[in-house]
């Protein structure tokens, strides 16, 4: 539960007021609609803070029977966050992260840069799937990302069945991770899957309603593929609690096996901040459908830096044209369109954010004597200065597509790396925001 708690009265035709009964809200009640769970640093998620970690770690040192095999995974935009703060690159940031982590007891430290590969190479595999049945499935197009879970609440709470079949059923990096931490590492390490305790450092606080969806519960196991995540700004807060600088703490060894590093430097992926779906998927596209080999993309900004599109054409027919669509109000633009049968889009990247998951509601907050977009624009930088990979030439990727998963494209991998999203039924209350 949230710890908020609404008092609601009714007024009688008197003009007397009755005290109703005291309205709770639940997690299942949130819209994520950026207001209070995306920026109220006091909101927390039972078992989804810092303090579980210490609880978890704590046991672990006082021996007690079931021990928990701590494992971490980082975002990279987490990670730019905090080297922001520090004044270091994102890759010294992930080395001195690995080591801080390592210090208090957890066993691996993760880049969710890997697993990120993973949702790119399953997009861009349903994106040509969707291509081709549209014109005998109307809601084959246009794909819309589905990475963001602030944008899977509002489309699951807000527009239902009607929006749904549009969202692509990837998993987001953050739950790929998942899959492959209870799954494959548990297999590795001969594990059962909750003999691990999975925690995840993410952008925005959104992250923690995602990985507490039943669908990411495995009943076998009793136990969530991701049990718990905290923010960056959590991270410094640790950080603060053990009296320590990051910039002080001492780098450790990268754990290569779901880590995207060339040497002892990270690597991402080209694109936006938010992913680079867009990119992947349109360059992809471009090639496998068109046989047009695309180097560069070219952005054209429409009602504001937040929505943009870009566009394939031969011969003067568009073939391909994608936008990308960051906060509520461009989204909201975009579903209207798309009710009224008037969306141009073959594939929207959806991000509920403003400036997209580099600015996510969990990111480090500025210094006082600090401007807000300076500082994204010195986190973007540091996150656009590593080196990118592309998905379909990592081997790691292709090792455990090809062992794990069984094959590219069979059902095991469609299983495991796939989702599912149901329309929430409205209630008639008060409560309810109209959109």
């Amino acid at each position: 539960m949230y710890p908020v708690k609404v008092e609601t009265v009714a007024l009688n035709r008197d003009g007397g007021k009755q005290k109703l009964e005291r309205a709770k809200i639940s997690l299942n009640d949130c819209l994520a609609c950026s207001g209070c769970i995306t920026s109220a640093e006091s909101v927390l998620i039972t078992q989804q803070s810092h303090e579980e970690i210490y609880k978890v770690l704590r046991n672990n040192k006082a021996g007690v029977p079931e021990q928990k095999v701590v494992v971490v995974s980082v975002s990279p935009q987490s990670r730019a966050s905090l080297a922001a703060r520090y004044s270091l690159s994102s890759s010294e940031a992930g080395r001195r992260l690995t080591g801080f982590f390592k210090g208090l007891g957890v066993r691996y430290v993760f880049d969710t840069s890997f697993s990120r590969s993973f949702s790119l190479l399953e997009s861009q595999r349903e994106f040509i799937e969707r291509f081709r049945r549209r014109d005998h499935d109307k809601q084959a197009l246009p794909m819309l990302a589905s990475a963001c879970p602030g944008w899977i609440c509002y489309a699951e709470k807000t527009h239902g069945e009607f929006i749904l079949p549009y969202v692509s059923t990837t998993r987001s990096p953050q739950q790929m991770m998942g899959s492959l931490v209870k799954g494959f590492l548990a297999g590795q390490l001969d594990l059962s899957p909750e003999q691990i305790f999975h925690v995840t450092v993410m952008p925005c606080y959104d992250k923690k309603l995602e990985a507490s969806r039943p669908d990411f519960y495995l009943k076998e196991a009793e136990t969530r593929e991701v049990d718990c995540v905290i923010t960056s700004g959590e991270v410094l807060k640790m950080l603060e609690e053990e009296k320590l600088s990051l910039s002080d703490v001492e780098s450790a060894p990268l754990d290569t096996m779901f880590s995207s590093v060339c040497g002892e430097e990270f690597t991402g992926h080209a694109g936006s901040g938010s992913g680079g779906y867009l990119h992947h998927v349109f360059i992809h596209a471009a090639t496998q459908l068109f046989g047009e080999e695309v180097k560069e993309l070219t952005y054209k900004t429409l009602k504001n830096r937040d929505f943009q599109e870009v566009t394939l054409e031969k011969d003067g027919v568009v073939l391909l044209r994608f936008a990308a669509t960051y906060g509520f109000r461009n989204i909201q633009n975009l579903v209207q369109k798309l009710k009224r049968g008037k969306s141009p889009y073959h594939f929207v990247e959806v991000m509920a954010c403003p400036s997209g998951c580099l600015n996510g509601g969990g990111q480090v907050k500025p210094l006082p004597e600090q401007d807000n977009k300076e500082l994204l624009q010195r986190v973007e930088d540091l996150y656009r200065a590593e080196q990118c990979v592309v998905p379909e030439e990592e081997q790691r990727v292709a090792d455990i597509y090809h062992t794990w998963l069984h094959g590219v494209g069979e059902e095991r991998a469609r299983e495991l790396l796939h989702t599912q999203y149901h329309a929430v039924e409205k209630t008639n209350n008060g409560l309810l925001v109209k959109w």
